[in-house]
């Protein structure tokens, strides 16, 4: 992903909206069999089309990046299920139907109580929804550790319990599932710095450096996605994932600043190799429904690398700046700082590509632009 030029965004903005108008109009030509009272159930549809069923489950959709993913489902048409774990998160979701953007779409959001690690449960959750967004974000009930050991393997378990429901449901036949690139990007040899290297979806992070480092929000990413991939795989389920850098936005640090804080544990390190990178929520929800919308064609497929901006001494001072702490909590001390603003265009030997993503965005655009 990169940041639209001014000068661009109007035509984005239009042919988005566009493409979504396209895809609405297919589905209500292809609603009129399926809705009447002798029509096939949910659960029991041609499983192998997409375009019958708009109804969507998405998990964690009342935290920062839920709520992006929620509107941007309802936007493009999609009716969407959220699961929330208590009856706390329950009232979030009416707070969001009350909210003056949600308004025009209360009819179309629906909450549900589910316990993320019992697959029964998340089974009666899924029923009757095409798919799953698993986008569930933890935090510490003590608000002391940020994210521990503890809750990279409650992350791990989830994952678990989220793929293998989606596999024993009837209706879902496809899952995006948010990860981190920080199940990506490290590996010993860019912390030690030893080569040319190319950090793409074929990279996988160090669990070993992961556990050494006590990283431990990257350690439950890690271990979450490859969880969900081999449940995946083995039972034939359309599972993409996606890999974002850092999460940003509108007030992103009040509204998740426990994932903030932990994804910035070993923050001087990613700075200093040139991993440390931002991605904008909406961008980020957009892309989401992006890969969504290719499993159900066929474009989309695998893991995908999400991110912005890979952020120089500026951006690091800004985002410190953000977040209340100091800059050399992000990029060490005044002299490493120096060191690196010296070598703002290429800050180590070390690239994040996200070519993949950005391929298939631009062909989803293209192709949505010239059918409407």
């Amino acid at each position: 992903m990169r940041i639209v030029p001014a000068t661009e965004t109007f035509s984005a903005e239009l042919k988005e909206f566009m493409c979504a108008a396209v895809q609405r109009r297919r589905d209500d030509d292809g609603f009129g069999g399926s809705r009447g009272g002798g029509g096939k159930s949910r659960n029991a549809m041609d499983l192998d089309s997409d375009t019958g069923n708009r109804l969507v489950c998405v998990t964690g959709g009342v935290s920062y990046l839920g709520r992006a993913i929620v509107k941007r489902l309802l936007v493009h048409g999609y009716s969407v299920r959220i699961v929330v774990d208590c009856p706390e998160d329950k009232e979030k979701v009416s707070e969001m139907e009350a909210d003056a953007e949600m308004a025009s779409f209360n009819n179309r959001i629906t909450s549900v109580v589910s316990r993320l690690t019992e697959i029964g449960s998340l089974i009666k959750a899924f029923d009757g929804c095409a798919g799953v967004f698993h986008t569930s974000a933890f935090v510490d009930p003590a608000g002391i550790a940020g994210y521990s050991k503890s809750m990279a393997e409650l992350e791990a378990k989830v994952s678990e319990s989220v793929i293998k429901a989606c596999t024993r449901t009837a209706s879902v036949r496809k899952c995006v599932f948010t990860s981190s690139l920080l199940a990506c990007a490290l590996q010993n040899s860019s912390f030690n710095n030893l080569d040319h290297s190319v950090i793409n979806e074929e990279s996988w992070s160090d669990e070993q450096l992961c556990i050494d480092n006590k990283l431990w929000y990257a350690l439950g990413k890690l271990k979450a996605e490859k969880a969900a991939w081999r449940i995946a795989d083995s039972k034939g389920l359309k599972l993409a994932t996606i890999c974002p850098a850092l999460i940003t936005g509108p007030d992103f640090f009040n509204r998740n600043s426990t994932s903030t804080l932990a994804y910035l544990k070993g923050a001087k390190e990613m700075y200093s190799h040139g991993l440390l990178a931002t991605m904008d929520v909406n961008k980020l929800a957009k892309a989401h429904v992006c890969l969504w919308e290719g499993l159900g064609n066929k474009t989309a497929f695998g893991r995908y690398i999400c991110f912005d901006t890979i952020l120089s001494q500026d951006g690091a001072e800004n985002l410190a700046k953000d977040i209340g702490v100091q800059i050399e909590k992000i990029c060490g001390s005044s002299s490493d700082s120096d060191g690196n603003a010296d070598e703002e265009a290429s800050p180590s030997n070390l690239q994040i590509s996200d070519k993949k993503l950005l391929d298939l965005m631009s062909r989803t655009l293209r192709s949505c632009y010239h059918e409407s």
